[in-house]
C-alpha cells in the first residue's frame, strides 16, 4: 500500500488512507476482518480512545520483541496521535504532510512507541 493516496477517514486503497485505515486495509488484505473506528477526528483523540479503539478491533499491548506487523502508537506535534505498522526495520504509516502512504526506516521514537498486536 505504500503509494497509496492520503485521505482523511479513508480506508480503501483504492481512494485513500489514512493511519487508521492503512491498519485496517493491511489487515484485511491478510485476511483478518478488524473493527473500524468511524467518525474521528484527524486532532482530538486522547490516547485513551485509540487505545479502546485498538482494544475493540482485538489489538493488545505488547511489551515483548518486536514483531512486523505490530501497530505502533506514537504521538506527533501538539499531541496528535498517529499509528504505523512496523517492519523488521522500516514503518509504514499515512503521511498527511506528503498525502500519501509511506515506508520509513525505524528511529529511536517509533522503536520505542507504545506497541499494539492481535490478540
Amino acid at each position: 500500500m505504500v503509494g497509496t493516496t492520503f485521505r482523511p477517514q479513508g480506508s480503501d486503497p483504492a481512494t485513500g488512507l489514512d493511519c487508521a485505515g492503512l491498519v485496517h486495509a493491511a489487515y484485511a488484505a491478510a485476511g483478518r476482518c478488524l473493527v473500524r473506528p468511524a467518525g474521528y477526528p484527524l486532532r482530538g483523540w486522547s490516547r485513551d480512545r485509540i487505545e479502546a479503539a485498538l482494544a475493540l478491533a482485538g489489538f493488545v499491548p505488547v511489551a515483548d520483541r518486536m514483531r512486523a506487523g505490530d501497530v505502533a502508537l506514537f504521538a506527533q506535534a501538539a499531541r496528535q496521535f498517529h499509528l504505523g505498522l512496523l517492519g523488521y526495520e522500516t514503518l509504514v504509516h499515512a503521511h498527511a504532510g506528503l498525502r500519501r502512504v509511506v515506508e520509513t526506516p525505524l528511529d529511536a521514537a517509533t522503536r520505542s512507541a507504545p506497541r499494539w498486536r492481535l490478540s
